[in-house]
């Protein structure tokens, strides 16, 4: 295993995040932040037993924050937060998604600035390296005053409350504690609000996106790479010297990609005197389309990493004690590119379905009418682009920008929130539609392929068709075609298909 992550000391980074919650890379809290924490947490005491009224520490929550709490009441009224803020609803996260958020969260509170305690900050590293998994309901968030509902649900565990996912079983944490001989956790001031106030429920979908994505840009170039050799495109458009004056990174990369998939194809010279002077553009203009697709993709990872080193809680506690309450916590800066990407990446389902259609068009691409030799009897992929049609639509109907929108919460306290964390679960929305259009075309690519034989492709696109037919057959008449299609879909979720 690499050598563990610091946390609060280095700087995460989406790769770093990954290997962490798939268990390649360990975490660990060192002593230099352990008395950082510590630190915090005294500064913390300090204001609780002063004349000073702090937002969050000794006043209520929200449009409550004129409400004064005794110091005796300071305690209850964090563990108070944690019970009435759990109310989400819906069905629970996926549990790399709940890793993440456990992730994140860690790494923030590490910093020093959230007044939390030493042991509280070890129980959450506990459930985190234990798989321990609290069970985060998806729906209930505003994104703003931080990820209130999913983060109660997600730190209820620490009080001895909810219920968690543990030994691949939805169980009680009561239960969980009594088989490890654990206890609840006494919270102390601020805690609660440490804990629930912050942007780790988006920032956990910007995280797991970014890293699907980049593997759904990748799939693109590939299959697309695929299908325009399998019909027999032409390679000039994504030459070097087209794109150096049009110079945008993504474009120039993916023409560079094409370039390097299509190298040593046999197949170009088959058709290098065609009649054919240009491809249609979800060919020709592959370049343009995923590369702008691309240039999103960088926008979202270069935010989603300034805000994986971020503290978004409130309020914030300074080195010097000062408690300065503000708006870290307010998700539009990843709600509005979350929405970014979201357009971005159904628009590779877009272009996608466009080839698939084209595919089947016949002698105008140089293969079998749907793409079987004998039709009329057999309806061939037919119905293949049907399913690719109705998932473009669904992407589309899921194309309104949560970002745009707000509902003032909390009495009008809170009377601007981002609703981030419905940008963050629609691009994942999206990504599931979009990984099924790529399965769909890169079978449909490979039955394309088959008619051009002998003639072979380059060996990287050889590769991956081979990998597709070690389950999936050349067809020659009509089949169950849905089960294929669910083993494609299966291999696309496996990741990048060059791996």
């Amino acid at each position: 295993m690499n050598q563990p992550f610091k946390l609060g000391e280095e700087n995460l980074n989406v790769e770093t995040c990954i290997q962490i919650i798939r268990k390649e890379k360990g975490i660990l809290l060192t002593e230099k932040s352990k008395q950082i924490i510590n630190e915090s947490a005294q500064r913390v005491e300090n204001i609780v037993n002063s004349d000073q009224t702090v937002y969050g520490i000794n006043t209520g929550f929200g449009p409550l924050c004129t409400v004064k709490i005794t110091k005796e009441e300071t305690r209850k009224l964090q563990e108070n937060i944690l019970k009435s803020h759990a109310v989400g609803v819906g069905n629970p996260l996926e549990d790399n998604l709940v890793r993440l958020m456990l992730l994140t969260k860690l790494h923030a509170l590490s910093k020093g600035f959230s007044g939390i305690q030493l042991q509280t900050v070890e129980r959450i590293q506990f459930l985190f390296e234990n798989d321990i998994l609290p069970q985060v309901p998806a729906q209930g968030s505003v994104g703003a005053s931080g990820d209130l509902a999913p983060l109660s649900h997600l730190f209820l565990p620490l009080i001895g409350l909810g219920k968690v996912k543990f030994k691949n079983e939805i169980v009680a944490t009561e239960k969980v504690y009594q088989e490890l001989n654990l206890k609840p956790i006494d919270l102390g001031a601020k805690e609660g609000l440490a804990l629930i106030n912050g942007t780790q429920f988006i920032l956990a979908h910007a995280v797991w996106g970014v890293h699907r994505m980049g593997n759904t840009l990748e799939n693109a170039d590939l299959i697309g790479a695929l299908m325009l050799d399998a019909l027999k495109g032409s390679t000039s458009p994504f030459k070097k010297e087209l794109h150096e004056i049009r110079p945008y990174e993504g474009t120039q990369q993916v023409a560079e990609n094409l370039r390097n998939y299509l190298a040593d194809s046999e197949i170009p010279a088959s058709h290098k005197n065609c009649d054919r002077v240009q491809d249609p553009y979800s060919l020709r203009c592959m370049p343009q389309v995923h590369g702008a697709s691309r240039n999103a993709w960088k926008h979202l990872k270069e935010l989603t990493e300034i805000e994986l080193n971020a503290v978004t809680d409130n309020p914030i506690i300074t080195l010097d004690g000062e408690a300065i309450s503000g708006g870290n916590f307010h998700g539009q800066p990843l709600a509005m590119v979350l929405d970014y990407a979201a357009l971005a990446t159904a628009e590779l389902g877009n272009i996608a379905d466009r080839r698939v259609y084209l595919s089947l068009e016949g002698e105008k691409v140089g293969q079998p009418k749907l793409l079987l030799k004998e039709t009329g009897l057999n309806s061939g992929f037919m119905i293949w682009q049907y399913t690719t049609a109705a998932l473009v639509t669904e992407n589309k109907s899921l194309l309104f920008p949560a970002s745009g929108d707000s509902v003032p919460t909390s009495m009008g306290q809170e009377d601007h929130v981002s609703m981030g964390s419905i940008s963050g679960r629609k691009l994942h929305m999206i990504l599931d539609n979009v990984e099924k259009i790529q399965a769909i075309e890169l079978l449909t690519a490979c039955q394309a392929l088959d008619f051009n034989r002998p003639l072979k492709t380059s060996p990287i696109l050889e590769k991956i068709h081979s990998k597709v037919r070690e389950i999936i057959p050349f067809f020659e008449k009509d089949e169950f075609f849905g089960e294929y299609i669910e083993k494609g879909i299966k291999l696309i979720q496996k990741g990048n298909l060059k791996k």
